[in-house]
């Protein structure tokens, strides 16, 4: 059986693309789809590589039963061919990823997170929470709880 390959990509995978990656395995397993699916995260920069997610997003995570425990890495060419899906937190990672592609093909794997909300109509991305306090912490958890529900089923009716 073919597993769908998704990579969720922030700035540096420490804060956002984490949490994603956490809420969405956790949102797999629930449905007792885990299987189907290859669940990873990286970041457009170097910064944090080896680093575990920023400890107030693991301990917001935790208050709402996920565990964000996957190490910080780069995005790099091959993850174009290993992964079906690239999900991206907003325009500027957009931009920084689709620069990385080689062809179409590679650029239609690109896609943005938010678009898959559904009770937040109104927001166009996932803002980066690292410079906030803990309520933009909360909202990431939040969007990246509908935006992985709606992504999960999207995936699961295809």
């Amino acid at each position: 059986m073919h597993q769908t390959a998704i990579l969720f990509v922030c700035l540096g995978n420490i804060c956002r693309s984490p949490a994603a990656e956490g809420i969405m395995k956790h949102l797999t397993r629930q449905r007792y789809v885990d299987d189907q699916f290859f669940i990873d995260s990286a970041g457009v920069g170097s910064w944090h590589i080896g680093d575990l997610p920023d400890r107030r997003m693991r301990s917001h995570g935790n208050r709402h039963g996920y565990c964000f425990d996957s190490r910080a890495r780069q995005i790099k060419h091959d993850d174009f061919i290993r992964f079906d899906y690239i999900f991206v937190m907003d325009g500027e990672n957009y931009d920084d990823v689709i620069a990385l592609a080689n062809n179409d093909d590679e650029r239609k794997k690109v896609l943005r997170l938010a678009d898959y909300m559904t009770q937040h109509p109104h927001q166009s991305t996932i803002p980066d929470p690292y410079y906030g306090g803990d309520r933009d912490f909360e909202l990431v958890i939040e969007l990246l709880e509908d935006a992985c529900d709606g992504l999960l089923n999207y995936l699961l009716r295809q």
